[in-house]
């Protein structure tokens, strides 16, 4: 996520640490430098004079000019102006009111808004409210199956929507349904278009005014950068949105949306979709996404997904485990579908301060995560007992194993040559009281 404006910027803050003291000349020529990387960025270009203009006049006068650390206060500078460029004090979602609390989910057709919506269904489920799923988009073929399994999976109610019903009585029943079900929370999924057009809009009215929806949440796709942003001013002056949905951020978004937004809307980023599970959505946290484009880390979202997805007694049998010398295969599956659930690899290491900021360095050594799945695959293919105790695994059993996980002999060879030697380095660890290892990391 923004990695190629992460690593511009990182480059020119760089260069700036390495003069002693800074100059005019420095402090002009490296803000050119941030103004190209925005720019490239796709960030809108009145943001951007504005952004260096202000970075500009705390950098040349004596707040930087008497600084020990120049280059460091630049640095400062410039997180500070990124926060206030991406900051609302109205992030928060307002579902104060009516009961239930109406959330209308808007965009164009590909930027995500079902996904997003079951998304959103789940994190509200998982913070004590009860949600309920609408819907209300007829157009798009199998738009309807797809919001109901995706409700299936995640064990919330979906209003059954009949053929040929109307967007704005599918609204207006499912709110009732609610009511009646003391459901608190509504989120409607409505159409889209490949463009904003007449039809859409009077349709998104109709549904607006029937409901009178807390939030009118615009989701738009990261990845269109400038053209989110133009999208997000049309929906607004039309039928007016509380807030924006930036999806997918985890691919190739250049940055430029979640830069501009904002400032040129004045509606606020409320979340950020950033993969394609259902428990890839966070909450946006202006300080939060600055630390990640300056190559800081964020620390705090990284704890709170461990938080969210660790079983703290699971973790607890596990230090046990650890401590009498009986880590098995199950054991390591277990860790392995937690660590699956936090996200790809990439994506935790870009939340780590220092690796963060090295993070082009480790293109090409991160583990496949496919292989994860294929070792998962394997264990899943084991019985019980040969999780439990992997020495009776002998040649016959290697090849079932093989043949029910969709892979070789050799693979499964592999992981348990790999599983043995960890057991081995696990045990002689354990003789040394876990000398060498920082004392959080110290399971006993």
């Amino acid at each position: 996520m923004l990695e190629n404006l992460s690593e511009r910027l990182q480059g020119v803050f760089k260069r700036l640490k390495g003069y002693g003291k800074l100059s005019e000349d420095n402090i002009n020529e490296g803000l050119r430098e941030v103004r190209l990387a925005l720019l490239e960025a796709d960030v809108n270009f009145k943001v951007v004079k504005e952004f260096i203009e202000k970075i500009k006049i705390r950098a040349i006068g004596q707040e930087v000019m008497d600084s020990l650390t120049p280059g460091q206060q630049i640095v400062k500078i410039v997180h500070e102006e990124l926060i206030t460029l991406l900051d609302d004090k109205n992030t928060a979602l307002n579902l104060a009111g009516a009961q239930p609390a109406v959330i209308l989910m808007v965009g164009l057709q590909g930027s995500g808004k079902t996904t997003t919506c079951a998304k959103l269904a789940k994190l509200l489920k998982s913070k004590g409210r009860r949600p309920y799923l609408a819907p209300a988009d007829v157009t798009r073929p199998a738009a309807i199956q797809q919001l109901q399994t995706l409700g299936s999976q995640l064990k919330i109610g979906v209003y059954s929507t009949k053929s040929g019903e109307l967007p704005v009585n599918i609204s207006k029943l499912a709110v009732s349904t609610a009511k009646l079900q003391n459901l608190d929370t509504v989120i409607i999924d409505t159409a889209g278009r490949l463009h904003v057009d007449e039809d859409l809009m009077q349709e998104l009215k109709a549904i607006k005014e029937a409901v009178s929806p807390q939030e009118v949440l615009l989701v738009a796709d990261a990845m269109t950068g400038q053209d989110a942003v133009n999208i997000a001013k049309q929906f607004d002056n039309i039928i007016g949105i509380t807030g924006v949905v930036l999806s997918k951020l985890e691919g190739d978004a250049r940055g430029g949306a979640a830069l501009s937004i904002q400032s040129i809307t004045q509606k606020p980023i409320k979340f950020l979709g950033t993969g394609e599970k259902l428990d890839a959505i966070e909450p946006f946290h202006p300080d939060r996404l600055a630390n990640r484009i300056l190559g800081m880390g964020d620390v705090l979202s990284l704890i709170e997904k461990v938080q969210q997805t660790v079983d703290e007694t699971k973790a607890e049998e596990l230090r046990q485990k650890l401590k009498q010398d009986s880590f098995t295969l199950e054991d390591f599956r277990e860790q392995l579908m937690q660590v699956r659930k936090l996200g790809s690899l990439e994506q935790i290491m870009s939340m780590i301060p220092g690796i963060s900021q090295k993070m082009s360095k480790f293109k090409g050594m991160m583990p496949d995560e496919k292989e994860l799945v294929r070792i998962q695959a394997i264990i899943d293919s084991m019985t019980p007992k040969e999780r439990n105790d992997y020495a009776i695994i002998n040649a016959s059993r290697r090849r079932r194993i093989a043949t029910g996980s969709g892979t070789t002999v050799q693979d499964v060879n592999k992981l348990l040559k790999n599983y043995a030697e960890m057991a081995k380095m696990l045990k002689k660890m354990k003789k040394t009281g876990f000398k060498g290892m920082p004392k959080g990391f110290r399971p006993f």
